[in-house]
């Protein structure tokens, strides 16, 4: 049994995080007794509470279970980064000597021993892991999984072994944010990117890639890397004597080792054929729309053939993968085949993320009026890529910005959602509050595809939006 698995309670600072919530789940599922904090009740937070889990929203030590006030040599605490430093319960959990651990040393533990297949990247993570957990899942292959979002296949973000197997390979995705996948030493490492991000805690781009180099540094000899070719060249020199390097792109050019061919659209599908070191497959039907979907496909299925995952298995695998929740997620599909009217939702919160979204949106979309609501998230996000946010939102007709989402951070002078606005050269662009945005909703006659993008809590505003285009687009 691993150092912290065995502690009978487990306690969450922050339970309500993507990543947190995999983790109280699978201590909830391996009979520990877990609860937690969250600033907020969400759509997660409930799922965790009408599974078992006690989770409250005030920061208090009252509010901490007695079972943990009472059991401290018993107790894990596992805190996210997103805590503020003045937090109350975090105090007095320091201050009365409890083992508090962040998120990414317990999962750096539990995956020790076990064949490791980390997904990182600035983006393409959360969708690449999930599409590799689910294409063993599908094959039959034994594994578990921490995922970064919820699968829709899987109904979760976690997959847990079959009963009686722990010993099983493990799908993670590795966060680079605050170098939290350094913990990590996996067998078989994905890379999907490495595009400047997080600049609050790496301060530059050189550093950013340094960590990467470093991650990539800790795979396990005889292991693999499968890397996008748009990465810095200098994270696949990084890799220990013996490690297979395998590049991967949509072309041959961009991928030598993995690439795809025939690529063809048909509706929201993407047909295209597989070429790897395992060996070619070909007819891929992907249901997930976008170019940057196929390449992250690529690499997924890599992975499933270096698993053993035959061809016939692989073809199926890929034809039922369904997404993540808020990864070019189709809310509302109205209209007819020639004059669509459509909502969509995606997470991303980085320009690279921002322009693949859009530019697939239009290559499905490209006769009709696109209106994007974007919520900025982070100021030092704001601060650091104004230009880049406002070149990325330009390829909509119209932009509607919300105020930035500070997450983890207290306000920049100067910095506001403005500094985006003000570079931004589509034909509409304001900046609305949660109440306008829904008010001009109903207005339909000025788009028919819009988008909802980004990555705080611009998913509240989901169900709203969607009621009302339900109503006014089946009425037209």
């Amino acid at each position: 049994m691993s150092p912290v698995a065995a502690y009978p309670y487990v306690y969450f600072l922050g339970i309500g995080g993507i990543g947190m919530s995999a983790l109280a789940r699978w201590f909830q599922a391996n009979g520990h007794t877990v609860s937690g904090y969250d600033k907020t009740s969400t759509p997660l937070t409930d799922a965790l509470a009408a599974e078992g889990i006690a989770v409250h929203y005030d920061d208090a030590v009252a509010s901490i279970p007695v079972s943990v006030r009472e059991n401290r040599e018993r107790t894990l605490v596992v805190l996210t980064p997103a805590i503020p430093k003045n937090h109350q319960e975090w105090a007095w959990l320091r201050e009365n000597g409890y083992d508090i651990r962040k998120r990414s040393q317990v999962l750096g533990v539990l995956t020790q021993g076990h064949r490791t297949i980390a997904v990182a990247g600035t983006h393409g993570k959360t969708t690449t892991s999930s599409m590799v957990a689910h294409l063993l899942h599908h094959a039959g292959v034994p594994c578990a999984a921490f995922l970064g979002g919820i699968s829709v296949n899987l109904g979760s973000n976690l997959l847990l072994p079959p009963p009686n197997q722990p010993d099983v390979p493990i799908v993670v995705e590795a966060d680079e944010y605050d170098r939290s996948f350094l913990t990590l030493y996996p067998t078989v490492a994905i890379v999907t990117s490495t595009d400047a991000d997080h600049l609050d805690i790496y301060g530059n781009k050189e550093a950013l890639v340094e960590s990467f180099r470093q991650f990539v540094s800790q795979i396990q000899p005889g292991g693999t890397l499968i890397i996008n070719h748009t990465a810095d060249a200098s994270v696949a020199a990084a890799v220990p004597a013996g490690v297979r390097v395998i590049r991967y792109g949509l072309t041959a050019e961009q991928g030598p080792e993995l690439s795809a061919s025939d690529i063809t659209a048909q509706g929201n599908q993407f047909r295209f054929n597989l070429h790897s070191p395992q060996g070619t497959v070909a007819d891929l039907e992907l249901a997930v729309p976008g170019y940057h979907n196929v390449e992250n496909m690529l690499a997924a299925a890599c992975v499933a053939q270096l698993e053993g995952v035959a061809p016939e298995p692989l073809q199926a695998a890929v034809a039922a993968y369904r997404g993540v929740k808020r990864r070019f997620e189709f809310i509302v599909t109205a209209g007819t085949t020639e004059q669509p009217k459509v909502y969509v939702d995606d997470y991303a919160h980085h320009p690279r993320e921002i322009e693949a979204f859009l530019r697939s949106v239009r290559a499905l979309y490209p006769n009709q009026q696109l209106r994007v609501i974007f919520q900025p998230h982070l100021f030092t996000r704001t601060r650091d890529f104004a230009p880049g946010f406002a070149e990325s939102l330009s390829l909509a007709d119209e932009v509607v910005l919300m105020d930035i989402y500070p997450a983890r951070e207290l306000p920049l002078p100067g910095v506001t959602s403005e500094l985006i606005l003000s570079q931004i050269t589509a034909p509409k662009k304001s900046l609305q509050s949660r109440a306008e945005i829904l008010k001009n909703a109903a207005d339909i006659s000025s788009y028919d595809i819009l988008a909802t993008v980004g990555a705080g809590d611009i998913d509240k505003l989901v169900p709203d939006l969607k009621n009302i285009l339900d109503i006014h687009w089946n009425e037209a």
